[in-house]
């Protein structure tokens, strides 16, 4: 069977992309997603993603871990998906699709940077050393003083698979303050089991956490992530978080046909 594939990339968290509104691809083979995610025997990325039809918006994302597992949201892949719905012509501009956490409303701007709305963040979970939330993906936020040192791999697995989170475990983010709108932030990846590049429900989460805790008075933080720059934005009313944002390059990289 051939596949037809592009390839995707948003500061450097990299998916890729199938168009299945015919419905041919076999969505239950997770070896087969795992195969092309591999990044030594197949076409390598931090996921997959189908585009597919949807009776009540433009389209529908289905997101795969690289390990082969349906996951939760995913907020560089949902940015990523728009640009290649935007380059496929299924959408111009502006666009509503349906994910596994419900509708998400995007736009794309003339020099290709995609926001995307995520879900409202209603509940927050504060401790003296960490924070935690779902931005449509569970996230373990927790500031580290020496963030370009630590290893990210190691401790973040740690945290990960530990009781705290048990068998579902949760995405592990480390962040440091640089001033009083921007933050640094190394992510560690449940389904990746590793370090990314970015990771956008991960950077939603932590700039909403940083507002949450004191640590920033800021509803728009720009987030420096290793694979580049990210924004988020937000309204917030008591502690109810709205019209959150995630803003940021999504980008081609290449696309092609494989044999499976």
């Amino acid at each position: 069977m051939q596949i037809e594939f592009y390839k995707y990339q948003g500061t450097g968290n990299d998916f890729v992309m199938i168009d299945n509104r015919l419905g041919t691809f076999p969505k239950e083979n997770t070896k087969l997603v795992a195969h092309l995610c591999d990044r030594r025997f197949g076409i390598g990325g931090d996921g997959l993603i189908l585009l597919e039809n949807d009776p009540k918006s433009d389209f529908k994302m289905v997101y795969y871990n690289s390990d082969g597992s349906q996951s939760t949201m995913c907020g560089n892949g949902g940015r990523c998906l728009v640009a290649f719905a935007k380059k496929i012509n299924v959408v111009e501009n502006s666009t509503t699709f349906n994910a596994v956490d419900g509708m998400h409303h995007a736009t794309v701007d003339e020099d290709g940077i995609v926001s995307l709305q995520m879900i409202d963040v209603l509940n927050i979970k504060k401790e003296s050393d960490y924070t935690f939330l779902d931005t449509g993906s569970p996230h373990h936020v927790q500031v580290v003083e020496d963030l370009e040192n630590y290893n990210v791999k190691e401790q973040g697995a740690a945290i990960r698979y530990s009781e705290l989170y048990g068998k579902q475990g949760s995405n592990i983010n480390f962040v440091k303050k640089i001033d009083a709108t921007t933050f640094s932030l190394r992510t560690y990846e449940r389904g990746v089991e590793d370090e990314t590049l970015a990771c956008g429900t991960g950077a939603t989460a932590t700039a909403i956490a940083m507002n949450a805790t004191g640590t920033t008075d800021a509803t728009s933080i720009n987030l420096n992530v290793e694979g580049g720059k990210l924004v988020v934005s937000f309204d917030k009313k008591d502690n109810n978080y709205t019209n959150v944002f995630l803003k940021g390059p999504a980008e081609f990289v290449f696309e092609g046909t494989i044999e499976v």
